[in-house]
C-alpha cells in the first residue's frame, strides 16, 4: 500500500468506507477514547474541522479500547458521547485495533509509514495523530501530548 486511499474503514453506523472518498484532502488520522485524559482534545480537533473542512481537510476518528480500557462503549455510546459533549461532526469509525495481531491494516501502514519515537512503530496511547498530505501520504506523526491547534501551521502548508 503506498497510500491511505488503498484501505477501508467501517464507520460508526457499521456502513463500509472506502478511504478513496477523501481523495484530494488533507486528513488527520487519530486513535480517539471517551475516558482518556486527552478526551478534551476532541474540542480542539472539532475546531480544525470546522476551520479548514471547507479547504479540503478532515478529522478521520478512529476509537479504540487497547490503552487502559478507555474507550468501553459500544458504537451508539460512543457516537452519542462525541455528539453531547463535543458535537463532533467529523467522520468517526467503528472501534479498532492499533497495535498488535489485530491491528486494523489502516494502522499497521500507518505505522510502518511514520514510526514514533526511536523507530518503535507501535501507538503508545491514545490521541496519536497522523497528518497525510493530499496524495495520501504520511506528513508528520504527532504524540498525544501535541493539541490540535498545534498542527495548524503543518495543515496549513499542507493545505496551501
Amino acid at each position: 500500500m503506498n497510500n491511505v486511499y488503498q484501505f477501508t474503514a467501517e464507520s460508526l453506523a457499521g456502513e463500509s468506507v472506502p478511504l478513496s472518498r477523501f481523495d484530494g484532502q488533507v486528513l488527520l488520522i487519530v486513535n480517539t477514547a471517551s475516558e482518556c485524559g486527552f478526551t478534551p482534545q476532541y474540542a480542539g480537533l472539532q475546531q480544525l474541522q470546522e476551520e479548514y473542512g471547507p479547504r479540503g481537510f478532515n478529522v478521520l476518528a478512529f476509537p479504540c479500547n487497547q490503552f487502559g480500557k478507555q474507550e468501553p462503549g459500544d458504537a451508539q455510546q460512543i457516537g452519542a458521547f462525541c455528539e453531547t459533549r463535543f458535537r463532533v461532526r467529523f467522520p468517526l469509525f467503528a472501534k479498532i485495533d492499533v497495535n498488535g495481531a489485530n491491528a486494523h491494516p489502516l494502522y499497521r501502514w500507518l505505522t510502518s509509514e511514520a514510526p514514533g519515537l526511536l523507530g518503535i512503530g507501535a501507538i503508545k496511547w491514545n490521541f496519536t495523530k497522523f497528518l497525510l498530505r493530499r496524495d495520501g501520504t504520511v506528513f508528520k506523526r504527532y504524540a498525544p501530548t501535541t493539541r490540535p491547534e498545534d498542527i495548524k501551521a503543518d495543515i496549513e502548508a499542507l493545505l496551501g
